[in-house]
């Protein structure tokens, strides 16, 4: 059977592109399938600036911090990861003679989500609604469509915004996309690459790495902040949904994905052993 590897690449700086992209080129050379899901916080930011638009977050009630999406920023994360950011990652790839298709989650409905109606933010130790927020929660990937483009011999790039059933854009979190891409294809592998060596037991601590970090409801054996946190809830999703393999890897390195597939950065594994069964 042909191994299927969902690769996410953060937004950070120090995560170069072409570095990824060869990467995974060496990859398929080798008989795997290739999924590439990309966020892009750091273009979107830049946007922002240039364009005016306030940056804001929003720190939910379990202490994630989220991007503030109103109508205007919905527009910047729109432009950028569509306009620059998956443009980048779909040049590497061609330079690398891997023929890429660049798709956001609304292209011929690829993933579905539902808007949150209200989100929950704490400001100054007060709970407040927001109302204004085009976030969503994934509900469905099109699988055969991915399929498809594999079967024809590509690697889909894929990135937020997502759609909703009524043909509006949300932003959903990419991290949790490529989870769900990796669980909707039966992935045998998702590998969520990100400026760190993996997750550390201590956040301000790099030797802290951890081989193994076990992972149970949220719960975790590791102090994780931000955005590892969420990387955190997306890979007990797609282990939940029966991935196999979920490596949270350091993206900085010349050959990331092989490196993560050898072992370094951080597996993640269910602490009960809850897993959905394959069939």
């Amino acid at each position: 059977m042909t191994e299927l590897t969902v690769v996410k690449c953060g937004g950070h700086t120090a995560v170069e592109p072409g570095a990824v992209c060869r990467d995974l080129a060496r990859l398929r050379s080798t008989g795997h399938r290739v999924v590439l899901v990309h966020g892009g916080s750091v273009d979107i930011d830049r946007f922002a600036d240039r364009l005016g638009v306030p940056r804001r977050r929003l720190r939910t009630t379990n202490g994630t911090v989220v991007r503030h999406t109103d109508e205007d920023m919905l527009e910047v994360v729109q432009l950028a990861l569509g306009g620059v950011v998956k443009p980048r990652f779909v040049s590497e790839l061609a330079k690398a003679s891997v023929p890429a298709a660049g798709l956001t989650g609304m292209d011929a409905g690829l993933v579905l989500a539902r808007r949150k109606s209200a989100t929950r933010t704490v400001v100054d130790g007060r709970v407040l609604v927001v109302r204004d927020n085009h976030a969503g929660l994934i509900e469905r990937v099109n699988a055969r469509l991915l399929r498809r483009l594999l079967a024809s011999d590509l690697v889909p790039v894929l990135s937020p915004p997502a759609i909703t059933e009524d043909g509006a854009a949300v932003n959903v979190d990419a991290d949790r996309m490529a989870a769900a891409v990796a669980s909707a294809l039966s992935a045998t592998s998702l590998i969520m690459l990100t400026a760190a060596r993996g997750v550390y037991r201590d956040p301000h601590d790099e030797e802290s790495v951890l081989p193994v970090c076990h992972v149970d409801n949220g719960a975790v054996d590791a102090d994780v902040q931000g955005g590892m946190a969420v990387k955190i809830h997306a890979g007990e999703q797609a282990l939940r949904a029966g991935v196999p393999r979920v490596v949270v890897a350091d993206g900085r390195l010349e050959r990331p994905v092989r490196a993560a597939m050898e072992g370094r950065g951080t597996t993640l594994k269910m602490a009960s052993g809850d897993v959905r069964r394959r069939g």
